[in-house]
């Protein structure tokens, strides 16, 4: 069993997290989460901080809300479209067990070992619609980031 240290190069909003704490406004005296509609960690069901964002981001803007079920035919094509409708993505740095993280329209992944070439044009520019749909995800959930725009972010992440 071998030991990941990426490096990650991502175009959004740091949110940071509850072990390293959240880069969020609105947080609560102790510096944790406020009441989500789409988020109880005392609920069985939870999925965690980014799959029930996730959940969320799928169902109020890709129109995705099917369960899996064994035997169903197209499960993955239709949630795969659904999170292209969507259009950004949660990742995590930092490490498996305290992962922290990022909404992101765009992540380049450098896994260990590895070396990428970037063209700054092709790669780095940022597409005309990315903002208004980080922004839209961000509305959905109630998230408020201290972080006033999106921007590159590097990061590292190692579990």
């Amino acid at each position: 069993m071998g030991q990941s240290t990426n490096a990650m190069l991502m175009y959004g909003y740091h949110l940071g997290s509850g072990d390293g704490g959240w880069e969020l406004h609105g947080l609560g005296e102790y510096g944790e989460l406020p009441a989500f509609d789409w988020n109880d960690p005392e609920d069985e069901d939870s999925e965690g901080f980014q799959g029930d964002a996730e959940k969320k981001l799928l169902a109020d803007i890709g129109g995705f809300t099917e369960e899996w079920t064994s035997g169903v035919e197209g499960y993955w094509d239709r949630k795969r479209a659904a999170q292209a409708r969507v259009g950004v993505e949660f990742d995590t740095h930092c490490s498996g067990s305290y992962p922290m993280y990022v909404l992101a329209a765009k992540v380049i992944t450098v896994y260990r070992g590895d070396v990428k070439e970037i063209d700054p044009v092709q790669d780095l520019t940022v597409q005309p619609d990315w903002d208004d749909k980080l922004r839209t995800a961000l509305n959905v959930l109630g998230l408020n980031p201290t972080q006033e725009t999106a921007r590159w972010l590097l990061c590292s992440y190692w579990g």
